[in-house]
């Protein structure tokens, strides 16, 4: 197999992993909708009992019969869920369901089984429960009107002018007790999903922000305004309230009937009504920074001595991404030793909660706390003084641009002492390429949306990994390039064959990938640095990082240039290599602090421009990494010893 061939196997080994990640995304994406249909099933049986069993006694054969069939068939389902820590527990409680429903107890209890049941298969199998924005009751009372009117009534009571003609009839969104045991989460499938077998149509070609606004504004048709100023002054006077509506998705998923296990039947009632119709307030009173860290590593702790893992885990995972990551670029440019040290001790709670080692993670929870409060006094200190913002800008982009440039100066250098203008544009364009989408990256980050702790890790991750698995191919190539000899001739006559204009594109790629990647981390650091307000200064930092980075690529590319041709190959094989081994640190690392790696310390120094930490899975992907190279640069050095008589006119 020749080189060309070499080089695109191992691209198309790249283009594997991506399918595997695509076809876990799409399995994931399955398990995600028969969760989805069980939660219906097990909402429907919570909400609708009432109509089938009253005192004992059965009041409606068919919706008793669906009762049955239900909780039947949600048993089944729950069996073609992947596996989970959970599972067993979920499937007692669909059995203790069923049996209630089987014994015809009271619909309170049925309800409240059918609750917990669907609140545990939440927390093991998640999907989207609440609207990504505060929804606009407004827009709902216009979707109303249109749509829903004719049939419910303008006020909600059922007797809108087709009700008479329907069978079964409208519900009535004004029944009080129907609605004290319906979530908004429950409204929003049933728009989204339609009910069969009746005339309740699927809604599902409404946009999604939509459907929760009509989800939202049919979930107050049964308070009315009294009940509202009620719940807005124990809203606003009982702080115990606020603690069960950390965000949205406990407004969307909670029911009147579940509140009303914690707080009085009144209040409950008064509090829904309030919140349902002014869901805004829902979100001023979400945790953010460190009080979302503290929050969640508290109830990660929780859960894990609770003997839930899997929850454990993943709540701690949120701490970090969702709590303390939005932070950290400010607090890397303030104090970077604080930086580390708490990120240092995330991975070591996480890595603790993994093990089931509760006593560490709680001790680890409490160095935490020390370090909260070391952070919580570096936010509430005065804004950086310009000299502080200067030096942050400067070295943050001259940090994340040299890693850049040394990969970008080695193909520009390599493509001019091949003669081959034509493929060098391709590189252009993939660096240029990489600015672009890093302004782009800014606008959408700065105007549009919030780019989530998640969502960067996994990004730097993946692009990481990705260029060092091309930079590994490249200087294994160029490594066996150099012991081979007879450059001018391999230059002139062959080259042109190897660099096609399909791995044209693949430099490109190399180039995009390569750039991207510490644009896009610049953009963030940038963007937390600008919260200082020091504009000045931080553009006085981009510009002579800027200014330093050009000197740089302009003496880089003076001494390439004049590099023989087997010392500059010899010279940029190592230093591909290097950056490969480095890489590859750094990618697992960020995949790592998104939950796609398990942690497992161990005690090795964190040398972050080395791409070195303090884990398992760092250090053996980089051990890997090395044992390739080394492994490959022993088969070309004993190939080129057994063939030091070679003929000029092989490849």
């Amino acid at each position: 197999m020749n080189n060309q061939k070499r080089f695109f196997t191992r691209i198309a080994s790249v283009a594997a992993v991506w399918f595997l990640i695509s076809g876990t995304a799409f399995a994931q994406t399955g398990a995600s909708g028969d969760a989805k249909q069980l939660w219906r099933l097990l909402d429907y049986v919570a909400v609708d009992y009432s109509g089938a069993i009253a005192d004992g006694v059965i009041i409606s054969e068919a919706e008793y019969a669906e009762m049955l069939d239900f909780t039947e068939n949600a048993g089944s389902l729950l069996q073609s869920l992947p596996e989970h820590v959970s599972k067993p527990a979920i499937a007692q409680k669909i059995a203790e369901l069923r049996a209630a429903v089987l014994r015809k107890e009271a619909s309170a209890e049925v309800s409240r089984l059918a609750n917990q049941a669907n609140s545990s298969l939440i927390t093991a199998y998640p999907f989207p429960v609440a609207p990504a924005k505060v929804p606009e009751l407004a827009r709902g009372q216009t979707l109303y009107a249109a749509q829903c009117a004719a049939c419910h009534g303008v006020d909600g009571k059922g007797d809108g002018p087709l009700a008479e003609s329907l069978e079964p009839k409208p519900i009535a969104f004004t029944d009080a007790e129907r609605a004290r045991t319906r979530s908004l989460m429950a409204l929003y499938q049933v728009i989204s999903q339609g009910v069969e077998g009746t005339s309740m149509a699927s809604f599902e070609a409404l946009p999604e922000a939509d459907r929760w606004a009509l989800a939202f504004y049919i979930g107050t048709l049964s308070y009315d305004e009294s009940m509202r100023e009620e719940g807005k002054q124990f809203w606003n006077n009982e702080g115990q309230i606020k603690s069960h509506f950390a965000d949205l998705t406990m407004l969307t998923t909670i029911t009147e009937a579940a509140l009303a296990e914690t707080i009085q039947e009144h209040k409950a009632r008064a509090v829904t009504a309030y919140l349902r119709n002014n869901p805004d307030v829902v979100e001023k009173n979400k945790p953010v920074g460190l009080a979302l860290s503290r929050l969640r590593l508290a109830e990660s702790l929780a859960a894990a001595r609770a003997g839930d893992r899997n929850l454990a885990t993943r709540l701690s995972l949120s701490a970090y991404l969702d709590g303390f990551e939005p932070l950290e670029p400010i607090v890397a440019t303030r104090d970077g030793a604080l930086m580390i040290a708490v990120e240092t001790a995330m991975l070591t709670f996480r890595s603790a909660i993994a093990k089931g080692t509760i006593e560490q993670a709680e001790t680890v929870a409490v160095q935490l706390e020390q370090l909260f409060v070391q952070v919580d006094a570096l936010m509430q200190e005065a804004k950086a003084d310009p000299t502080t913002t200067f030096v942050g800008a400067l070295t943050i982009l001259l940090r994340e641009g040299i890693e850049a440039l040394l990969i970008v100066i080695g193909m520009i250098t390599f493509l001019k002492k091949m003669d081959r203008p034509e493929v060098l544009r391709h590189v252009h364009r993939g660096w240029i390429s990489a600015l672009l989408a890093g302004v782009l990256t800014w606008v959408v980050a700065t105007y549009l949306i919030s780019i989530s702790g998640a969502n960067r890790e996994v990004t730097e991750g993946i692009g990481s990994i990705l260029a060092a698995v091309v930079l590994l191919s490249v200087g294994l190539w160029m490594h066996q390039k150099s012991s081979a000899g007879k450059w001018q001739y391999y230059l002139k006559v062959k080259m042109s064959k190897v660099v096609s204009q399909g791995s044209a594109w693949a430099l490109f790629a190399l180039a995009f990938i390569a750039v991207y990647r510490e644009v896009f981390e610049t953009v963030l650091f940038y963007s937390a640095l600008a919260v200082d307000g020091n504009i000045g200064a931080l553009m006085g930092g981009f510009f002579t990082a800027i200014l330093l980075l050009v000197v740089i690529a302009w003496v880089l590319l003076r001494t390439s240039a004049r590099m023989p041709l087997t010392t500059f190959f010899s010279f940029s094989s190592i230093l591909v290599m290097i950056l490969a081994i480095v890489l590859s640190g750094k990618g697992v690392s960020a995949l790592q602090e998104a939950g796609w790696i398990s942690v497992n310390l161990i005690n090795l120094p964190r040398v972050e421009w080395l791409g070195l930490y303090p884990t398992l899975e760092t250090f053996a992907a980089q051990v890997v990494v090395a044992l390739i190279i080394v492994g490959g640069f022993g088969l070309i050095r004993l190939s080129s010893r057994n063939n030091t008589v070679r003929n000029p006119q092989a490849d």
